[in-house]
Parts: structure tokens; sequence; C-alpha cells
């Protein structure tokens, strides 16, 4: 059954070609009808019928005054005896063989133009003949029998009621087509407007994971597109969302254990120090070297999970500017290399420069979190792979691959998850506090499959445009070994 609005296209068709063509069908029968009664026979059947008339009043009179002249003796006779019946003409041995027939007219000479008189006396046969002039009855019988054949052949016809019944069954043929081929595309037309409206009343109800399908290239296909691309926008704005609500959570009760703890580190490190400092003598002052060791290494671990916290939960400005994104990617690498000199980097740039938008220092601290634990997790010989490309929609991707061990089930679903670290020396923040520096600059960071059988995430920003003059500058300060690796 076809929509709503595949009926209303039906109707508007009908009302647009159906009543023109019943108008133009009215006005073409309503012309035939004044052609076929110009165009009649009945003039000729009349005409035929008073050419009839007046042959047959012409011959009658014709034979009555050649009669008379040939009983007045006006007309010479042309007598056949018996003695040459041998030589008489077929027409004169027909009429001597017709027993019981005195007198016969017939027609001879040109077409007709003579009329002969054949009599029957004292044992032989008188021909009278008398010219017609210019009539000649032969040529008049023959134009009167075509114009009776004419006229018999078009009421046998029936020439009117045959041209209206082809002209209606044409234009019915015609109709009926033309609405099965509308009716298809009404349908085809309708079908996809209904799985959008489908599709939208799906989102309307909160399932942010309707989609539609997509089956043509016209404006209809590139509606069903661009629900498709807002709809995965707005979902992945929702996860993006509870992300930041997650991470407020977490920055409010940062905020509060980062001034709890606070206020119990400083008077316990005041505290051992002046233990250490006392002077005490054998297994005591012993002792006390190693308790007030011990408390100062747990104190600056309290330390580095305050500050960790501190990190978390401040909530910097943030500048957002365009970036040169390979320059940062190189300066990254520069940076972290010689921290780890037995990881062999391998760095994919694609060409020309890439320009995005975000905040310079929070992108380059997600870069130093995913390079850095790609190169925890790649170890000694291993490989750690950088990446760019420019996707669509005006993104620009980082991806950093490792080939370390990768990330177990469990692993994967608490990734971002503050306070949950898989590293021994782990605080368990980096990638949370990443994450939020991602989307701050208006990106995201994701976890993806890795190409060197270790984990791997992708930082996605927004591309950047930069003025020709404002690339220049941003090239001549570039540090030199970017340029040489360039």
């Amino acid at each position: 059954m076809m929509s709503g609005l595949g009926n209303r296209l039906a109707l508007a068709f009908l009302a647009a070609v159906l009543i023109p063509l019943a108008l133009s069908l009215w006005v073409t029968t309503l012309l035939l009808e004044r052609s076929l009664l110009l165009s009649s026979t009945r003039e000729i059947d009349e005409l035929s019928r008073a050419l009839e008339d007046t042959g047959r009043e012409f011959y009658r009179l014709s034979r009555e005054q050649l009669r008379a002249d040939a009983a007045t003796g006006r007309v010479r006779a042309e007598r056949f005896s018996t003695e040459k019946r041998m030589t008489w003409p077929a027409e004169i041995e027909t009429f001597w063989a017709s027993v019981g027939e005195t007198e016969r007219f017939r027609l001879a000479g040109d077409r007709g133009n003579r009329l002969e008189l054949l009599v029957r006396k004292d044992g032989a046969v008188l021909r009278y003949a008398r010219p017609l002039g210019a009539v000649r009855m032969d040529h008049l019988r023959g134009l009167y029998a075509q114009a009776r054949d004419r006229v018999e052949t078009s009421r046998a016809r029936d020439l009117r009621r045959g041209f209206l019944s082809v002209l209606w069954i044409l234009a019915a043929v015609v109709g009926v087509v033309a609405i099965a081929v509308f009716l298809f595309f009404a349908h085809r037309i309708s079908r996809p407007v209904k799985r959008l409206t489908d599709g939208l009343r799906r989102f309307a109800a909160g399932d942010l994971t309707a989609r539609v399908e997509v089956d043509r290239r016209d404006e209809i296909g590139a509606a069903l597109d661009a629900f498709n691309h807002m709809a995965a926008q707005l979902e992945q704005s929702r996860e993006r969302l509870v992300m930041l609500t997650r991470l407020a959570s977490w920055q409010a009760l940062g905020r509060k254990m980062a001034h709890e703890v606070k206020n119990s580190l400083t008077p316990i490190r005041l505290a051992v120090e002046e233990i250490a400092a006392r002077k005490g003598h054998g297994a005591d002052r012993e002792f006390f070297e190693q308790a007030a060791a011990l408390v100062v290494e747990e104190v600056n671990r309290l330390e580095k999970r305050v500050r960790a916290f501190s990190e978390l939960a401040a909530e910097p400005p943030v500048h957002v500017s365009v970036l040169d994104v390979h320059a940062i990617v190189q300066e990254r690498i520069g940076f972290l290399r010689s921290a780890h000199p037995d990881v062999l980097y391998d760095v994919r740039l694609s060409a020309g420069k890439v320009h995005a938008t975000g905040d310079e220092d929070l992108v380059r601290g997600v870069l130093t979190n995913l390079l850095e634990n790609a190169a925890d997790a790649a170890g000694a010989g291993g490989v750690v792979l950088i990446q760019t490309r420019e996707a669509d929609g005006g993104r620009i991707q980082v991806e950093v691959h490792d080939s370390g061990p990768g990330l177990s089930l469990h692993a994967r679903e608490t990734l971002f998850e503050p306070t949950i670290s898989f590293k021994r020396t782990g605080m368990g923040l980096g990638l949370s506090i990443a994450r939020k520096g991602a989307l701050l600059s208006g990106g995201d960071l994701e976890l993806i499959a890795g190409e060197l059988g270790g984990a791997a995430f992708r930082l996605t920003l927004n591309r950047g445009a930069v003025p020709d003059e404002a690339a220049n500058r941003m090239e001549q300060r570039e540090p030199a070994w970017v340029r040489s690796e360039s």
C-alpha cells in the first residue's frame, strides 16, 4: 500500500495530466466529426444517383428518337441478309439467334458514343445507328459504378465510428500506461521518504542508532545520507557528553580527594623529616632511617597521585588555534625518542602539510601520552607506528599503533575510566586526561584495531585552514631537526 505522499502524487498526476488529456480527446473528437462531415460520401451518393437518372433518361430519349427515325425513314438501315450469314458480325449473329426478340438496342462506337437499333424483318437483320455526340455511355456507366462502389464501401466500413473507436482505445491505452508508470515512480519516491520518516520517528523516540538504507544517488538519497550522518554525529556527541559528564564527576571527586590528602601529607612529611634528623644510636637509628625512608616514599607516591587527580580535576582555559599536525607529531617523537632508544618508530605522514584546529598544549599532551604508552607496551626492539590521514567530513586523524601484547577484553571495556590502571607504575588517569584534552579541542580519542598486533588509538581533530603567509611563518619557526626529517 502506498503512503499518503504516494496517493497525493497520484492525485496530482490525475489532475495535471488526465484532465487535459480528456479535454484534448473532446476537442479532437469534435474536430474529427467536422472533418468527416466535410469529407462525407453523401454528396457522392446523391451525385451518382442524379447521374444515373440523367443517363437513363438520356438513353430512353435516344432510343425513342432512333426508333422514330427508323420508322419514318430518316435513318438509313444497314441490311444483313441470311445469304451472307457467314460474314455477319458477332452482335448480329447473337441477335438473330435470340428467338422471339424482334428488336434490340445496343451501344457501340468509342466507349458507347453511338446507339444502334437491331430489327428482325423479312428474313434479315436491319441495323440503324444514331451518334450520341460527346456523350459516352460506357464511360458514364463506369463512373457511376465507381461512385456507387465508393459509397457502399464507406457505408460498410463506417469510417466515423472506426476513427472514434481507434482514438478512444488509443487514449485509454496511453492513459493506463501513463498511470502505471506514474504509480511506479510515485511508489519509488514515497518508499525512501517513508523510510526516512520511520527513521526520524525512531530517532525522536531516543534510538540514536536509527539508520535508514540508502539505495539511490539523487536528492532523496542525499537526504537519507544527511540523516544517517546527522544521527551518527549526534550519537557520537552523546557519547562525548557522557564521557565529559563522567569526567566532571571524577573531577569533583579529584578536587575533594586532593584537598583532603594534601592536608595530611604536609604534617606527615615534616614529622618524618624531624624523626630522621634526630640522632640515634645503634639499632634505633637504623630503624628510624628505614621507617623514615619508607614513609617518605609513600608520601611521594601519594603526592604523585594527588597531582594526577589535580590534573584531572583542573579546567584550564582552552585556546583553539590552527596547528601544524606533522610538525607536532615529529616534535613529540623527537622528544620521546631519547627516552626509548630501543624502540623503532615508523612514521607515515600524509602528503603535504596537514593543519587542524585545537589547543596546542592539549594536543601535545594527548600525543605524548599515546606515544609514551605505545613505547612502554612495545618494549625494547618493538615498533611504534604513527600515521596521519585526512578523513571525510573535514577531519584529521592521527593514529598510534604498537607491537605490544595488546589489551584484554576487560581493559577495552574500562579503558577510559579514571583510576583504573593496567600498568605497574601507571596511575590509571592518563587516557582519561588524554581523551578529555581531545574532546576539549573539538575532537575525540578512540580505540581502534591495531596493525602491529598490539593496541592502537586514533586522535581525531577538525581540519583547519592556514593562509599562505601564516604557513610560511610557521615553516620558518620549525626547528632544524624537523625540517631536515621532512
